[in-house]
C-alpha cells in the first residue's frame, strides 16, 4: 500500500501557513510583553469604608504605587517622571509608596545612584503628604542613601512608625520579607495618634498578624510579574501563595490592596501583568458612596 503524501505544492503552502502562524504568534507575544513591561500603568480604583473614620470626615483618596525598581532598560528615571505626572493628574490627597525603589537585577543595563532614583518622586503633588516604607531591595541596595534623598524631597519615611495625615493614622511597617517589620512597635506608635487606621507595608504578608479588620496597602508580589495562560503566576514571593497575591482581597483578617508594581525584578520583562497605580477612596461608614464629598 503506497504511503499518503501531499503534493509538493500543497506541502509548501502548508509549511508556509504554519511558519506564518508561528511568526504571528511570536509577534503577538513580543507585542504583549512590550505593552506589559513598558506601557503606561493601569489605574485601578476601589473604595474602602473605614469603620473608625469620623462620621463627618471627608473621604480621602490615596494613590498606591510599589516596586518601582528603577533600573535599565525598563524603568529609567525618565519613565518614572512620566508616571509621576500621571499620578499628579489623578489628584490624590496622599501618595503611598510600598517599597522597592531600586532594582539591582543582574540583567539590568544600568543601575542608578540614589539621587537619580529618587529625584522624580520629588515632583509628586499630594496635599496630605507622600509616605514610603522600605522593601527588601532597598535594604539590600543602599537604604541610607535612598532615605536621605527621600527626606530632602519631603517624603515621609516610616519604619515601624506612625504619622497622622488628615483624618488618617498611617502605620508604616518595615519590610516583612527580610524580617524587619515590628507590628507591636507600630501599633504602639499608632496608639499615640488620632484618626482612622491604615497600614502601609512592602509585603501583604503582615495582614494575618495585624488587628482584625485592618487595611494594609502593599506590593512586593508584582502580581506574579509573569502570568502564563492556564498556569497563572509563576511566583508571588509570598508565604501565603496566592492568598494576597494581587489586587484587593477582603480576607477574614481584613483587607489587603496589593499593587502589581511599576518595574521588574530578576528579569526585565512582564507578561500578563501590567504596571499599576491604585487609586483608593477611603470614607467613613454611612456616607453615600457616590457622593462627591
Amino acid at each position: 500500500m503506497a504511503a499518503f503524501s501531499f503534493p509538493a505544492g500543497k506541502a509548501r503552502k502548508l509549511a508556509l501557513a504554519i511558519l506564518t502562524l508561528i511568526l504571528l504568534i511570536g509577534a503577538l507575544i513580543a507585542w504583549k510583553t512590550w505593552q506589559d513591561t513598558m506601557g503606561d500603568p493601569e489605574v485601578m480604583r476601589t473604595t474602602v469604608v473605614l469603620d473608625d473614620m469620623a462620621p463627618d470626615a471627608a473621604p480621602v483618596t490615596v494613590a498606591l504605587i510599589s516596586d518601582i525598581h528603577i533600573a535599565g532598560p525598563d524603568v529609567p528615571p525618565e519613565r518614572l517622571r512620566r508616571i509621576v505626572a500621571q499620578i499628579n493628574a489623578l489628584k490624590p490627597d496622599a501618595v503611598m509608596i510600598a517599597g522597592d525603589l531600586v532594582s539591582e537585577k543582574s540583567l539590568a543595563t544600568k543601575v542608578y545612584e540614589p539621587k537619580e532614583i529618587v529625584a522624580p518622586l520629588g515632583e509628586l503633588e499630594s496635599p496630605l503628604g507622600t509616605f514610603f516604607v522600605p522593601g527588601n531591595h532597598d535594604h539590600w541596595f543602599d537604604l541610607e542613601g535612598l532615605t536621605s534623598q527621600l527626606t530632602r524631597r519631603g517624603v515621609t519615611i516610616l519604619t515601624n512608625e506612625a504619622v497622622e495625615a488628615g483624618p488618617l493614622v498611617i502605620g508604616g511597617l518595615d519590610d516583612d520579607y527580610t524580617g524587619r517589620d515590628d507590628i507591636p512597635k507600630t501599633l504602639a506608635a499608632m496608639d499615640e495618634l488620632e484618626g482612622a487606621r491604615i497600614f502601609l507595608g512592602h509585603s501583604p504578608d503582615s495582614l494575618p498578624d495585624l488587628p482584625q479588620g485592618s487595611l494594609i496597602l502593599a506590593g512586593h508580589t508584582h502580581c506574579g510579574q509573569i502570568r502564563l495562560p492556564l498556569v497563572g503566576a509563576i511566583a508571588t514571593q509570598s508565604r501565603y501563595g496566592t492568598r494576597f497575591a494581587c489586587g484587593r482581597t477582603d480576607d477574614p483578617n481584613g483587607t489587603a490592596i496589593v499593587g502589581a508594581g511599576l518595574g521588574t525584578s530578576v528579569l526585565p520583562i512582564r507578561f500578563g501583568t501590567r504596571p499599576e497605580i491604585w487609586l483608593i477612596r477611603l470614607r467613613p461608614p454611612g456616607r453615600n458612596p457616590t457622593a462627591a464629598n
